[in-house]
């Protein structure tokens, strides 16, 4: 709900009455680099203790985190409540960027056979799809103030109906330890608590663990990679793409809106109807190479927009995007025991993190540049076809990935982490 207003909001406490802001930019840009450190350093952590103590305990802390930022802006939208937004979602967005969605798709892994796991993941896809077309057509017909109060309303229940309604998919009390039961709560308060502690620190993985499971398979290695490349292309292009597009078509919140509802109804339609018969059909490792190939020639039309009208054509590519991110989670969990999908999840949602560093450093600066007087050509949108040129890398690689070996057939070699 809050993504086509944000851009707005930004501008408007930074450099009122201006189309281009180059201060909004590279702040932007910082944030999402600071983000992208912090869940570095997170998302492996997250995915490895949920296999240890369930999804639903690890899941309530990036729901409830999240109605925190939203609040503020809820509240008043002024620049100093901005400022306060800003620090409070950078480090909020440290545990929840992402979170969600990773323990999400280890969650459809613990319930889901593998053969049906490509076309599963493509339906939640799908969901999430749904659910930011409706965010943003409320934000279309909503002002902006109601927008956040809205979203931070969403927000709080989506917590709440996840505490209360959501099955934990871990019942195996071997692998299930409830960390926020009165139980545990004793225990942390005993003498055992130490040794807790110790237990804890031995569940962080390093960086050996996470290079360790990157060797399982080539398989994997190579998912890793389009990982990196195809977010690092995503990070830029959302970096930049709202700040171009002001520049250029002078859009707003209601033209963003629009934008945004045209690509998540082609996403979602694609996901939930087309997907599920394709993959079994393509296979993960096709659909994957399809849709990157489609958001690179996406990025490179977003570039050289001659007119208005050229985003929202742009915008329906997103029909054969949508196939990469959940072709390319599939191909990872298969590359995994039962027992370690958080563990797999959580390294490629780090991977993501690390690119999400990256991207804003290159990307944001680019941006104020060729979008400023003082760019050396005349080419608005060079930072996005770079963004083109990150998912051509990832598509040369994905054409890569052959023979995806079943975990279920083979013996695990991912005991590089202790649980």
């Amino acid at each position: 709900m809050v993504i086509p207003a944000i851009t707005d909001v930004t501008m408007s406490a930074l450099c009122p009455g201006e189309d281009e802001c180059s201060l909004a930019i590279y702040l932007s840009g910082f944030q999402q680099a600071i983000i992208g450190l912090g869940t570095l350093v997170i998302m492996p952590l997250v995915g490895n203790l949920s296999d240890k103590y369930g999804r639903k305990a690890l899941l309530t802390v990036p729901m409830s985190c999240t109605v925190i930022p939203l609040g503020i802006l809820a509240y008043s939208r002024t620049r100093n409540f901005f400022y306060v937004y800003y620090v409070a979602k950078t480090l909020t967005a440290m545990v929840c960027e992402g979170s969600v969605h990773c323990l999400a798709l280890a969650y459809v892994a613990d319930n889901v056979p593998e053969a049906r796991r490509a076309s599963a993941f493509g339906i939640l896809s799908g969901i999430c799809s749904s659910a930011f077309v409706c965010g943003t057509l409320s934000t279309r017909f909503l002002s902006t103030s109601s927008t956040f109060q809205v979203a931070t309303s969403v927000a709080a229940v989506a917590a709440v109906y996840m505490r209360v309604f959501l099955p934990d998919s871990i019942i195996d009390a071997n692998l299930s330890t409830p960390i926020l039961s009165k139980e545990k709560l004793n225990v942390a308060e005993s003498e055992k608590g130490s040794t807790k502690k110790m237990q804890l620190f031995k569940t962080m993985p390093s960086l050996d663990d996470m290079i360790a499971l990157l060797k399982t398979s080539p398989t994997f290695s190579q998912a890793a990679v389009v990982a990196f490349f195809s977010n690092l292309a995503d990070v830029g292009l959302h970096a930049s793409m709202l700040y171009y597009l002001k520049a250029q078509f002078h859009f707003s919140k209601d033209q963003f809106a629009d934008l945004m509802v045209i690509s998540g109804i082609a996403g979602t339609i694609s996901q939930l109807l087309i997907m599920p018969l394709l993959a079994p059909a393509l296979g993960e490792e096709r659909l994957l190479s399809i849709g990157l190939l489609f958001s690179c020639a996406h990025m490179f039309l977003y570039s050289i927009a001659w007119s208005v009208w050229v985003p929202y054509a742009a915008a329906m590519f997103s029909i054969l995007i949508v196939f990469a991110q959940p072709c390319m989670r599939s191909i990872v969990s298969k590359q995994v025991g039962a027992d370690e999908q958080g563990k797999a999840q959580g390294c490629i949602s780090g991977i993501c993190s690390f690119s999400n560093v990256i991207a804003p450093l290159a990307f944001s600066p680019l941006t104020a540049l060729f979008l400023s007087a003082r760019a050396p050509f005349n080419f608005p949108g060079f930072s996005i076809m770079c963004c083109g040129f990150a998912t051509m890398v990832a598509f040369i690689q994905s054409m890569m990935i052959r023979g995806i070996p079943i975990s279920s057939h083979r013996n695990s070699n991912c005991n590089h982490m202790e649980p």
